[in-house]
């Protein structure tokens, strides 16, 4: 349960995900915090987050969670002083009260951060801020609420959760912002089914990761297929670390209107796709006779909307290990702030992690930890799958 704000619009010419407002797939959407810093409304932290600074990444994940879909559910309206003032109480001078509204639903689009000095943005990890255009639409049932803003809104309580894009069909869109060119190729992907979690482009023959831009998480500057060309080939990680489609392909090249960079806002590309080559899982090679491991988790700490594990790799095998990956998943609504003595394969998944240069090899019945700090409630991790070479 959290608390709710309200706000006109994105911002000029992208929301904090990436996209102008009239390229949302909904004008039903909202904002959710940058910062967890509860008492401390200080605007100098650095944005993205470091991971060196992962406990006070709020629920907009520094973009991870840009282009996902919530259910909204209205909640108790205050009948005292709701402001968000910067050390001050939620509703204080007066209490929550149930009405004719608790239990309306509407389901909305994260295109947006908050980063605000108060208390909204600041000290309740659990609020969101909603586009004021949707305040009437909530529904009861088939009838929309109609009259709940602005007599009867006052910040009200609401409740949250992650949901996949609901009449899913199609596939994504890709655009070129402002100024992009062949020397700075900056995409934004939008009409996504669960959200974006990472982009690689194919570049001279090899997959390489993209960089986000900024925060903005649907954003990315990308690689042309060869050095300084035009034509680009993506592939897409969803908010569950899944490829998208499998693996599936977008090969797409930059507008000749763009070629001294794009005037749009967001130029639109056609693409093709190629669901047979870029499966990015290959089978994993096969382990020598006598080598094998395990993996075991363990909650090593925990913090509110957060905690770490400690992952301990062993060789159950009768031959030394040379290398090792892990593969492990990831509850709803969790994700990996940092991760230590592991490193991510950039061909593979988000959630397959190998050995570093330092810490494969492994005597029988030796031992190495790599760990996680994790951003969510959801601590259990499963059991963890272990490949030994």
């Amino acid at each position: 349960m959290g608390n709710a704000t309200h706000f006109d619009g994105l911002g000029s010419p992208y929301g904090g995900c990436g996209l102008p407002q009239s390229e949302l797939d909904s004008q039903d959407f909202v904002a959710l915090n940058v910062f967890n810093t509860p008492g401390d409304y200080s605007g100098a932290y650095p944005r993205p987050v470091p991971d060196s600074r992962a406990s006070i990444k709020g629920a907009f994940d520094n973009g991870r969670n840009c282009g996902r879909w919530v259910k909204v559910t209205i909640g108790d309206y205050c009948t005292g002083t709701n402001d968000g003032a910067p050390g001050q109480p939620f509703c204080r001078n007066g209490s929550w009260v149930a009405d004719k509204y608790d239990g309306a639903t509407l389901t909305m689009l994260v295109a947006d951060s908050c980063a605000d000095a108060n208390a909204w943005c600041r000290d309740d990890p659990n609020h969101l801020d909603l586009a004021t255009g949707s305040l009437n639409r909530f529904r009861i049932g088939s009838t929309e609420v109609g009259t709940m803003y602005p007599d009867h809104w006052n910040n009200r309580h609401v409740s949250w959760s992650f949901v996949p894009a609901p009449d899913y069909s199609g596939d994504v869109r890709i655009g070129f912002l402002r100024g992009a060119q062949r020397y700075w190729p900056a995409i934004a992907v939008s009409h996504l089914p669960d959200g974006i979690h990472g982009v690689q482009y194919l570049a001279n023959g090899t997959w390489t990761d993209a960089g986000m831009n900024s925060d903005m998480g649907q954003s990315y500057v990308i690689g042309a297929t060869a050095s300084g060309g035009s034509s680009f080939t993506i592939r897409i990680r969803d908010a569950a670390d899944a490829w998208l489609g499998g693996g599936r392909t977008y090969s797409f090249s930059l507008p000749s209107s763009c070629s001294g960079g794009c005037s749009q806002d967001y130029s639109t590309v056609p693409y093709t796709t190629d669901d047979s080559g870029g499966t990015p899982t290959p089978t994993p090679p096969s382990s020598p006779s006598g080598a094998a491991c395990t993996a075991a988790w363990k909650l090593t700490n925990s913090w509110q909307g957060g905690y770490q594990a400690d992952v301990t790799v062993t060789n159950t095998g009768s031959e030394p290990v040379t290398g090792w990956s892990v593969h492990h998943t990831l509850p709803g609504g969790v994700t990996v702030a940092n991760r230590w003595n592991a490193v991510v394969d950039p061909s593979r998944p988000a959630t397959t992690v190998h050995n570093a240069s330092y810490n494969g090899s492994l005597s029988p019945g030796a031992s190495t930890t790599w760990g996680m700090t994790l951003n969510g409630d959801d601590r259990d991790l499963g059991i963890l799958s272990c490949t030994a070479s």
